[in-house]
């Protein structure tokens, strides 16, 4: 293999190290939304099957305010866009169930990204140990 191929080889190794690094950040912040949509679930059943209750609303920076939730209180969904929607305790945790799915498919596709991307790394990796190999024995 001439020193070209080696340069090309390398620079298409690092190119492959950043795709990586790239996916595991998006797993990260997938695996973030789940952790925080599984919250949501278990607190919007929470709410609902308190009775009449109270609870700490944050406001930012460390502040919270007591607020009031009643059991048959609509709850704001987003949904997009910068669009909010108003259902019932029910319809909102399906809704979040739904997105949950969703976000388990797209972390099922991001591991199936690394898993080939680590393979094709391994290649060059093994790929390179070759020509290093060689290059010994030919200047030997």
């Amino acid at each position: 293999m001439s020193e070209e191929q080696a340069q090309a080889l390398m620079q298409q190794m690092q190119a492959l190290e950043g795709y990586l690094s790239d996916v595991l950040q998006r797993e990260e912040s997938v695996m973030r939304l789940l952790h925080e949509a599984t919250g949501a679930i278990e607190s919007i059943k929470a709410i609902g099957a308190g009775g009449d209750g109270e609870t700490l609303v944050p406001v930012g920076m460390g502040a919270y305010v007591k607020a009031k939730v009643e059991p048959d209180q609509k709850i704001l969904v987003h949904v997009g866009a910068g669009a909010s929607i108003e259902q019932d305790r029910d319809s909102a945790i399906n809704y979040v169930e739904s997105r949950i799915k969703e976000l388990e498919i797209v972390l099922q596709q991001l591991a199936a990204q690394r898993q080939e991307v680590s393979q094709r790394l391994e290649q060059g990796q093994q790929e390179m140990n070759r020509l290093i190999q060689s290059s010994r024995g030919s200047t030997q």
